[in-house]
């Protein structure tokens, strides 16, 4: 199943290079600038009735961005409350702001690992702060030495925790969902990551798991739902219509 995404940076609706990212000079390499913001997305969201879609700050806290980003975020909750999730820095600090402003979830990746390995502690410290029933654990990973390994702080970091079922089933009971990017693939619009789809593929648990990265035609969304058994749900980002791309949005609603 489709599942929509907004992307914001330096204050904008962007599309870019997932590993090119950098938080020093707030740097990334863009494939698509939005002349429309945030709330503007969510709307035409909430109007085909796309649930469970994402909306990610790729600002840290301390870049002089990060309002700017924020704001844009609060204004797309604001019109489709209930509708999407939110990640970016998320702790439980800050998860009931967004979950009173509209979010259906938080997604939370770094302040799950600390010094590159998986807390426990904090791991619980979050889901009570927010309920199972609104966290999603976010565990976008890229090849390290033959292994798919989780990426943190807006994938800049690689951890020391691979992506694999046992973590997978590991987490069931502490989140609703996961999301997991193919950081490798991620923007560059050469197809998806054909080993991750089958490490995903392959968890049998309740817990809904969206794969993005790479998606580049239609046939890669077939082949999505074939490897998986139509189980996996996706976002489609620098490839679609809305952002530049070949593949139109309203396909994607027939499919």
């Amino acid at each position: 199943m489709f599942r929509p995404c907004i992307d914001i940076h330096n204050g904008r609706v962007k599309q870019i290079v997932g590993g090119s990212l950098r938080d020093a000079g707030d740097s990334a390499e863009e494939n698509f600038v939005s002349e429309y913001g945030a709330a503007d997305y969510a709307k035409l969201y909430k109007k085909d009735g796309l649930r469970g879609g994402h909306i990610i700050l790729l600002n840290g806290k301390d870049s002089p961005y990060y309002e700017a980003t924020k704001q844009e975020a609060l204004s797309a909750l604001a019109v489709y409350p209930g509708g999407l999730q939110i990640g970016g820095g998320i702790t439980p600090a800050n998860a009931k702001e967004f979950l009173n402003a509209g979010a259906s979830h938080v997604i939370v990746t770094s302040y799950l690992f600390p010094d590159g390995e998986l807390s426990m502690d904090r791991l619980l410290k979050m889901k009570n702060a927010v309920g199972r029933e609104h966290l999603v654990i976010d565990l976008s990973c890229k090849m390290v030495n033959g292994n798919y390994t989780i990426v943190s702080n807006r994938w800049q970091y690689v951890t020391k925790t691979k992506l694999n079922k046992t973590i997978l089933n590991q987490l069931t009971d502490y989140c609703d969902e996961f999301l997991i990017h193919g950081v490798d693939v991620e923007g560059k619009k050469k197809g998806p990551a054909r080993g991750l789809l089958r490490i995903l593929s392959g968890y049998r648990k309740e817990n809904t798991i969206t794969y993005a990265g790479g998606i580049h035609t239609l046939s890669d969304v077939r082949l999505i739902e074939e490897i998986s058994d139509r189980r996996l749900c996706y976002t489609v980002g620098s490839a679609l219509s809305l952002f530049g791309g070949e593949i139109p949005y309203e396909a994607l609603l027939k499919v």
